[in-house]
């Protein structure tokens, strides 16, 4: 798999800009992205889920789901490569379903 340093910097990225923003803390998220695990497998644990988690729907209830991981992977095309079609599409719906897209 290609490289993924720049989806972990920017996953970690976006938990400085919501601590800053909405000063929200978002302490396990921070605890799954800080461990040795792949981030694809990390964001695909956050994103492919049929319950959002709780940190989508805080951020949603604040009016920044710019701040979450399927944001992140929605908007930058160059981590697309590291999910299926199917994840993408999920993804997808789910920020739509809550008036994202």
């Amino acid at each position: 798999m290609e490289n993924t340093l720049d989806l972990k910097k920017d996953m970690h990225n976006i938990y400085i800009k919501a601590k800053k923003e909405c000063n929200y803390n978002a302490s396990r998220y921070l605890q799954m992205i800080s461990t040795n695990e792949s981030p694809v497998t990390i964001a695909r644990k956050l994103t492919i889920s049929n319950t959002p988690t709780e940190g989508f729907t805080k951020l949603w209830e604040m009016g920044r789901l710019d701040l979450t991981v399927e944001a992140l992977i929605y908007e930058n095309e160059e981590y697309h490569k590291f999910f299926t079609e199917e994840e993408l599409y999920f993804i997808k719906n789910k920020l739509s379903k809550y008036s994202y897209l």
